[in-house]
């Protein structure tokens, strides 16, 4: 027994020179800690994306003692779905872009025990990507990406060094705004709808509500994934918030997409549409702050189908629609749905290139037929394509980064619509704000 603790005592001292090449090091922490790591995921115009790893060294380290070359990161990505292909690269290594010690929130410090990685983005870096869209369902879902983070440098400290680290402990992710945003669902009718919701900070006066309905890719039964599978999550930012002085945020999700029909796919009306109705107004008599005169509703391509059908039905119901790649058929609305939905304020938004949802056989005869019928606040964003506008992502030949054009919500997100209104050139969510039932309610 005794030789056999020797050798197990041996084994366990290997294993700490591996972590710990300075004895010293070791001999300070009488429990060491097992380096963890967590991810934090944001955002971008094309959807969700691992943007930085922190890691938990579990000692202090000075600034500037870490580099872009200390660590190694790669990552494993694993679709669970049956008989769902994973699109993209399956593993590889993550490029870093930037490398310092931090607090525990990730902020950059003059010593801590964290080290933060910032890692490549973009739209055609599918490594980073948490998210994948199946080709099956047509839905996006949440994917399993497994990180390992291999020391390659010592990292030097006033006690010694830390060298060989290999960090495969995961202790969560922090989504960026996503997380900001809660969830819940109700049913009516036997129809289930998940949503996740966003209050603002409250205010003594009421305050407006955002409704925004997902395209075809963001359905199913995760409320998270309308906000991350496009930028949706926007709509709770600072600035965004700011045009409003706070806004309430409501995202439904519906189990399938919302053009599914009674009679066929699109075919102008929508089995969730009563039961969607139901869950706006029961989340608005349950959020008291909510003023009642300024309800927005907006949606994307599926979502803006939908939100077509609620502002042809409810049209007494919303402030103003802001329809983005509607999916609704011109040929589905009557001149008596036109003359019901003249008087509400819409903004459509779409892109010449767009195939999935042309516009002259979508919204701008709609438009058209609005205007001849004499809306007096409609208004149509046309983009030749849909260009990236960060300037950070690029084509081979330096040009800017040019999306699918169905994508034109990627304008809305950004509020890079505008028009000019009553001699003055006003953004979309400008205009948005200040829309309100003529009535009230």
């Amino acid at each position: 027994m005794k030789k056999r603790g020797k050798f197990l005592l041996a084994g366990l001292l290997a294993t700490a020179m591996i972590v710990y090449s300075s004895t010293n090091v070791f001999a300070k922490n009488s429990n060491p800690q097992v380096p963890s790591y967590q991810t934090v995921t944001e955002i971008y115009d094309w959807g969700a994306a691992v943007s930085k790893i922190i890691i938990d060294l579990g000692q202090n380290v000075e600034q500037n003692s870490v580099t872009r070359d200390t660590f190694k990161v790669h990552v494993a990505r694993k679709e669970t779905r049956e008989n769902t292909k994973l699109l993209g690269e399956e593993e590889g290594d993550r490029t870093i872009t930037k490398a310092y010690v931090a607090d525990k929130d990730g902020n950059s410090a003059l010593q801590g025990q964290y080290v933060v990685l910032e890692m490549e983005v973009g739209p055609t870096v599918s490594l980073a990507s948490p998210l994948n869209f199946s080709v099956v369902t047509m839905q996006n879902d949440w994917i399993t990406c497994n990180y390992t983070i291999s020391q390659q440098q010592d990292i030097r400290t006033s006690l010694g060094s830390i060298s060989g680290l290999v960090v495969t402990t995961y202790t969560g992710d922090n989504r960026k705004l996503v997380d900001d945003f809660t969830t819940g669902k109700a049913s009516y009718d036997n129809v289930t709808l998940t949503y996740a919701s966003y209050t603002p900070t409250i205010d003594k006066k009421k305050q407006p509500l955002l409704i925004w309905l997902h395209g075809m890719g963001e359905g199913g039964t995760d409320p998270t994934i309308p906000i991350a599978g496009n930028k949706a999550s926007a709509f709770a930012t600072k600035e965004m918030q700011a045009y409003f002085a706070g806004a309430y945020v409501l995202v439904p999700q519906t189990p399938t997409f919302w053009m599914d029909g009674f009679t066929g796919f699109g075919d102008g009306t929508s089995k969730y549409e009563k039961a969607l109705m139901a869950l706006i107004k029961e989340y608005v008599a349950n959020h008291q702050g909510i003023d009642t005169n300024r309800i927005y509703i907006g949606g994307d391509s599926n979502g803006g189908y939908m939100t077509m059908l609620l502002i042809r039905d409810y049209p007494e119901y919303f402030a103003a629609a802001f329809p983005t790649c509607e999916a609704l058929k011109d040929a589905l609305l009557t001149e008596a749905d036109i003359q019901k939905m003249k008087n509400v304020p819409i903004w459509f938004t779409a892109a010449k290139t767009d195939k999935t949802v042309p516009p002259a056989a979508y919204v701008l005869p709609t438009y058209d037929r609005l205007i001849k019928a004499g809306a007096p606040n409609v208004h149509l964003s046309l983009f030749e394509n849909v260009l990236d506008t960060t300037g950070l992502y690029k084509k081979a030949n330096g040009a800017p980064y040019e999306y699918d054009g169905h994508w034109s919500w990627i304008y809305v997100y950004t509020n890079q619509c505008s028009a000019i209104i009553n001699g003055k050139e006003t953004s979309i969510m400008k205009w948005l704000s200040t829309q309100a039932l003529a009535g009230g309610r």
